[in-house]
């Protein structure tokens, strides 16, 4: 088998069936403030990627030493130093799209998800599988962030990830794409109440998906049992 049972579980729930957006309900204040455009959107995913996947590791591996009755301090404290790390790093190499992201870098701390992926998951399992679990978490969330930014962007200007090449670096000329030629744009959509309409389609489109999945689904037969008097 490609993939076990476990890491299969733990690739579904991140990306899909637990994804920190559809499925917790959580970090929609940077998901709604930094989705303007798919560029900020894919910025600040791959920064919240490294900080949970490096926090679930790091916590997954000390979760002997730590004290369970200062294990939440603990857990804040591991991730504060984490973000002020992937915060210098940023600024000092992608000083662009650090600028635009601004205080939203330092917010992760606040991300809800983090520290309930530690709590719940990396404190209790093995370094590789926290180490997953975080990759896929991050994964889904990026790929959230993406998405409302894309469809926020293509909708308010017509393009597709604009000045990746300058927040992201010239290696990411590539990704610029004008999807619309001569478009004037739809303002609202760039606006906070265009990310709230676009997330509200986004989570209707989702549990349409879901939907469809479990009418494909066989059903087990059901067997009965004659009832004689």
């Amino acid at each position: 088998m490609f993939m076990s049972e476990t890491y299969r579980k733990i690739t579904t729930d991140g990306i899909w069936n637990n994804n920190i957006v559809f499925g917790q309900n959580l970090a929609l204040c940077p998901l709604l403030a930094v989705t303007g455009t798919a560029t900020n959107g894919l910025g600040m995913g791959l920064a919240t990627l490294v900080v949970i996947t490096a926090s679930n590791g790091l916590i997954s591996l000390t979760r002997h030493l730590i004290p369970n009755e200062i294990r939440i301090p603990i857990f804040v404290l591991l991730i504060a130093a984490l973000v002020t790390l992937v915060d210098i790093l940023m600024n000092a190499w992608a000083h662009e799209l650090y600028k635009v992201l601004g205080l939203f870098i330092a917010l992760i701390v606040t991300n809800c998800a983090l520290l309930g992926r530690a709590e719940a998951f990396a404190s209790k399992q093995p370094v590789k599988h926290a180490l997953w679990d975080g990759l896929m978490m991050g994964l889904g969330f990026t790929l959230v962030l993406v998405a409302l930014g894309a469809a926020r962007e293509i909708s308010s200007a017509g393009t597709l990830f604009a000045n990746a090449s300058l927040l992201l670096g010239e290696s990411f000329r590539f990704l610029e794409i004008t999807v619309i030629p001569d478009y004037k744009g739809f303002l609202l959509m760039a606006l906070p109440p265009g990310g709230f309409i676009m997330l509200a389609f986004l989570i209707v489109g989702k549990r349409m998906i879901d939907q469809k999945l479990v009418q494909k689904k066989p059903q087990p037969a059901v067997l009965s049992e004659a009832i004689t008097e």
